[in-house]
């Protein structure tokens, strides 16, 4: 097929899609910076006109808390976040729709609107109560991830040694309540032996919202074959997350030989900006540019998004293989510097010979199933209770 029929009829397919990502911390922003979602930022992955030029009509934005911040503070933390993005929706209902299951989502798309959803990542906002995970969803909240990068005082982290050999008592808990409300269990940034308890204990298929191949990239927070293959036996779905230390081992083995000088530079930014997430990251994505440009970062090419998607959906099938960028909390790609470029993930899998429906499929309809499936098992359990 010549090439300016690949780019029409890929672009057709795109853009009558259900394009979902399922992992953003533009959040942050909002409450940090004040960002304006209705405005083109000269910086940043996420607002309005890139997602409608990108086509993405589908975005969970993620209510991340630092693990620095615990108890009390943590919940607030994650509330204030809410409050922030429900305030955007407010602001732009022309534009944007909260949205809380899979009608939702695709009632927005008919209206021709972007569906917002909310998930908190890190389950220490809860401060080890069900009650407040029960408020969370309440809210609108309809995923939550596990850890960040430190255990929870009933799940173990990804990023540091064992606390707990994986969940606590409690932490199965917490699994079997997520079942009953009917909120999506994220086990991005958990460790292995957390992820295998939560598939023992799950009813419902689990999420990687943001998570690479480790057979590509050996990073912790990756998911080995033999991981991806039981997500995806369960019913789950692995979403390729965009971050250059998740994609590439190259970059990923250069950022550990800089050693002091690049957690210096970490540091340097952390003192400057203090609370201020938002400004943390983008200074972050300006020193991995910095870098890159300098030579001392190898330049990671958003093909390697691509490599990973492939990769997943020939272990285990591309109805268990979705996207979560993680725009505006990590180190983008050359090429993918935001969500205006989306489209050339179409495209790249049109050409590669993926079939239309596969590509839907990764684009939206798999995030779109789970979550249909976490309610239905919602409405089971909770009958079976009355």
């Amino acid at each position: 097929m010549p090439d300016d029929n690949i780019a029409s009829r890929s672009r057709q397919i795109h853009f009558s899609s259900i394009v979902f990502d399922t992992h953003a911390d533009t959040p942050q922003r909002c409450l940090f910076d004040q960002f304006d979602l209705g405005q083109r930022g000269a910086e940043g992955g996420v607002d309005i006109p890139k997602m409608r030029e990108g086509g993405v009509n589908a975005i969970f934005f993620a209510l991340w808390v630092p693990v620095h911040i615990t108890g009390p503070r943590a919940t607030r933390r994650a509330l204030d976040l809410l409050e922030a993005t429900l305030n955007q929706i407010e602001r732009y209902p022309h534009d944007l729709a909260l949205a809380t299951s899979s009608q939702d989502v695709r009632a927005a798309q008919a209206r021709g609107k972007i569906a917002v959803l909310l998930g908190v990542e890190g389950g220490h906002a809860i401060d080890n109560h069900l009650d407040i995970l029960r408020d969370f969803y309440a809210r609108g909240v309809r995923y939550m991830t596990l850890t960040h990068n430190a255990a929870t005082d009933w799940a173990d982290s990804s990023n540091q040694s064992p606390r707990h050999q994986g969940l606590t008592d409690f932490g199965r808990e917490v699994i079997r309540e997520m079942n009953r409300l009917g909120m999506l269990i994220d086990i991005s940034h958990v460790s292995d032996q957390t992820f295998h308890d939560v598939l023992a204990v799950s009813r419902a298929p689990v999420i990687a919202s943001h998570s690479c191949c480790r057979a590509i990239c050996n990073a912790p927070r990756n998911l080995s074959d033999d991981m991806i293959k039981a997500l995806a036996a369960h019913g789950g779905v692995i979403h390729i997350t965009f971050h250059s230390a998740f994609l590439s081992q190259e970059y990923l083995d250069a950022t550990h030989s800089m050693g002091s000088e690049w957690l210096l530079k970490l540091e340097a930014i952390e003192k400057q900006f203090g609370e201020n997430e938002a400004r943390k990251l983008a200074e972050g994505q300006r020193l991995s540019d910095d870098l890159t440009h300098a030579g001392k970062l190898p330049r990671v090419a958003w093909e390697k998004i691509i490599e990973h998607v492939a990769h997943a959906a020939a272990l285990v099938g591309a109805d268990h293989v979705g996207l979560g960028s993680d725009f505006d909390g990590a180190f983008m790609p050359a090429g993918m510097d935001d969500a205006s470029n989306f489209p050339r993930i179409t495209e790249s899998l049109f050409e590669r010979g993926c079939p239309e429906v596969a590509i839907r499929n990764i684009l939206g309809e798999n995030t779109l199933r789970v979550l249909a499936q976490a309610d239905r098992i919602a409405g089971e359990i909770q009958r079976e209770k009355v």
